[in-house]
């Protein structure tokens, strides 16, 4: 996030706040694309997650003079996203969902073969869910929307040390939970490195 998009962030609210719904509709604009990706990955259900992005903008739509300016506008927003989530999660007394289908995720960029990224999609996913809210909160913020730790820390309430935290335990237990995806074959007795 630039000081630029903040500071117009900041004029889009004011304006609003004085009655201008264009710039209400300006501020979905800019954000709807985070704001989904947050949704989708928390509630990993493509109806529930646009649902839940509805209900974002209709809460900050009521309650943008409860916005104090003390962060930035885009913090506060993904804060309303992720808290409307957990409340819609709780609310259908779910914690499990369905995972993604692999043909709406794009591959892994980090994956030397897309197949490979493409493969390994519903075990993360299972891993993902596996995660207390706390730590997949913090790991979906952190990792997969690429937020920086103290935007987290300041959407989650916590401190950036408890984000840390948060994350390293996260990535250790998906790093356990994959360990055995990929295992390097066994070296038979006879074979040698010439």
């Amino acid at each position: 996030m630039t000081a630029s998009r903040a500071d117009e962030d900041s004029r889009l609210v004011e304006r609003f706040l004085d009655g201008n719904l264009q710039a209400f509709n300006e501020l979905m604009a800019a954000h709807e694309d985070r704001v989904f990706g947050i949704c989708l990955r928390v509630m990993r259900d493509r109806e529930l997650a646009l649902d839940a992005v509805q209900e974002t903008f209709i809460t900050v739509y009521r309650k943008a003079d409860k916005f104090t300016g003390e962060s930035a506008f885009s913090t506060w927003l993904y804060r309303v996203a992720t808290n409307t989530c957990y409340d819609q999660l709780r609310k259908n007394k779910r914690r499990a969902a369905d995972p993604l289908p692999d043909a709406t995720d794009p591959a892994d960029p980090h994956s030397d073969a897309a197949f490979a990224a493409v493969e390994l999609r519903p075990d993360l996913q299972r891993a993902l869910a596996t995660l207390t809210p706390e730590f997949h909160k913090a790991i979906v913020l952190a990792d997969m929307e690429a937020l920086p730790l103290q935007q987290v820390a300041d959407i989650l309430g916590v401190p950036v040390g408890t984000v840390k935290s948060r994350v390293f335990r996260a990535r250790r237990q998906l790093a356990d939970a994959l360990r055995n995806q990929n295992p390097e074959p066994q070296r038979r007795n006879g074979d040698n490195d010439a």
